[in-house]
């Protein structure tokens, strides 16, 4: 069999092939995204997310001391967006079960990524831990048809008088930020 070309396509489609962008995303200055490991049995999985040693730091993320640990349970379909924070750091996972896109976007003026916006998917067969720094405000779509779970270590108490979260709309990136991308 011979290779094809563009003039070997059907003319009325010639104008909209394109090559799908293979590049590498770029990272927030801050954001650090860790692979979990699982182990696979007979019997089923197991993984370990973290380890925290005795001053509360997470082995993958020494600087990172944690002082509460959450649970949020989002609906099919939501979209839980945006927040962000002036003095705490999060680290986020979601079981390889449930299927989300957490949104990031870089608020700090002094970052060499200001303004730069990124997708990370959670779940859908992995496990990640990603660490969100203070000041990249951030969010969560659910793209699966059933509900996920996100569990969240902070290195901040929740201060219920004087709460570290501030939100924006949850379009104001663009409400397109959050759709699933079609290819």
């Amino acid at each position: 069999m011979k290779n094809l070309s563009l003039d070997d396509i059907l003319l009325k489609l010639k104008q909209e092939v394109y090559v799908q962008d293979y590049s590498k995303q770029k990272v927030i200055d801050g954001v650090k995204i860790v692979e979990v490991k699982k182990f696979i049995g007979e019997d089923g999985v197991f993984e370990e997310l973290t380890r925290i040693d005795e001053n509360g730091a997470l082995q993958e993320f020494p600087d990172f001391k944690v002082r509460q640990i959450n649970r949020s349970k989002i609906i099919a379909g939501s979209i839980k967006a945006w927040h962000l924070h002036y003095k705490q750091e999060d680290v986020w996972y979601v079981p390889p079960e449930d299927h989300m896109v957490l949104g990031m976007w870089d608020l700090r003026n002094d970052s060499d990524t200001k303004d730069v916006k990124m997708r990370v998917v959670l779940g859908n067969g992995s496990s990640k831990l990603v660490l969100v720094p203070r000041g990249v405000a951030h969010g969560v779509v659910n793209v699966s048809k059933k509900s996920g779970t996100i569990l969240y270590f902070v290195n901040e108490q929740f201060n219920f008088s004087d709460p570290d979260e501030k939100r924006l709309k949850w379009d104001a990136a663009g409400s397109d930020f959050w759709e699933v991308k079609k290819e």
